[in-house]
């Protein structure tokens, strides 16, 4: 009879045990200060992080002014812990919280000055052709 209620017990205060994964992900530049969209939505500017739900790609676009945009796919994956059906164990049964954080780090190139230039050469040959026929 104790032995069974010990079993009983042991088993009561494993199920009491709660886990938790933290998931969270950011996004840094050189130079710091981007705007970071991720999947559309504004995140903020650089270093920028977020919380997540479900791992898999995100689009990351980072704008500055002066610089190039920069519109990258990042793949978030799963760590061992959290592939079925280790993942229902470590999310809710693992009795500690555990932290998963990811850091992507995007070198932004300045923008190109000569397009000025080719712009401008180009409405003039448009005006030429608007003005005086092709």
């Amino acid at each position: 009879m104790f032995a069974r209620l010990s079993v009983l017990m042991f088993m009561l205060l494993a199920l009491m045990q709660v886990g938790c994964v933290h998931r969270r992900v950011t996004v840094n530049s050189y130079p710091q200060g981007a705007l970071v969209k991720v999947d559309g939505k504004d995140i903020g500017y650089t270093p920028a992080s977020f919380d997540f739900t479900w791992y898999g790609t995100r689009e990351v676009q980072l704008l500055m002014d002066g610089y190039e945009t920069r519109t990258e796919q990042i793949d978030v994956n799963a760590p061992w812990y959290q592939k079925f059906p280790l993942d229902f164990i470590s999310d809710n049964f693992l009795g500690k919280h555990v932290t998963d954080h990811r850091q992507f780090t995007f070198q932004l190139q300045p923008k190109r000055m000569d397009m000025s230039s080719d712009v401008l050469q180009r409405a003039g040959s448009l005006r030429s052709e608007a003005l005086h026929g092709p």
